[in-house]
């Protein structure tokens, strides 16, 4: 494998910083804590969404998001929009985000702890 020089890295975070989410973004922090407080259900409830309307949204896991006592949490990012984390998610708020933020565009503000850029540059 090649090795990165400082040039490359530069180039490589700016074409990061440029490139442009096509697709909602739905992220179910699946970490030791979240799965204990139910995030396999949420992740189900939102993998069934999707199948079941054809939408075009990419769903992914990661691990635990720090915040170990408001879990199951889930992070959606819109395209051109920054993204908004939901804490203590269960199946029925979950279809609630997905029809009011994936689908109509609004954040559910009574379920978010935090908005605005996670990505580190």
């Amino acid at each position: 494998m090649p090795k990165l020089d400082a040039r490359k890295l530069l180039d490589l975070r700016e074409s990061l910083k440029t490139s442009k989410q096509a697709k909602p973004l739905i992220v179910v922090h699946m970490g030791t804590c979240g799965i204990a407080s139910g995030a396999e259900e949420v992740l189900t409830c939102l993998l069934e969404i999707v199948r079941e309307s054809g939408d075009d949204v990419v769903i992914k896991t990661s691990g635990c998001a720090g915040l170990c006592s408001r879990e199951p949490m889930i992070t959606v990012k819109m395209p051109d929009k920054p993204p908004v984390k939901y804490c203590q998610i269960d199946g029925s708020k979950a279809k609630r985000i997905y029809a009011e933020h994936v689908k109509g565009g609004k954040p559910v503000k009574e379920y978010a702890i935090g908005y605005g850029c996670e990505m580190l540059y």
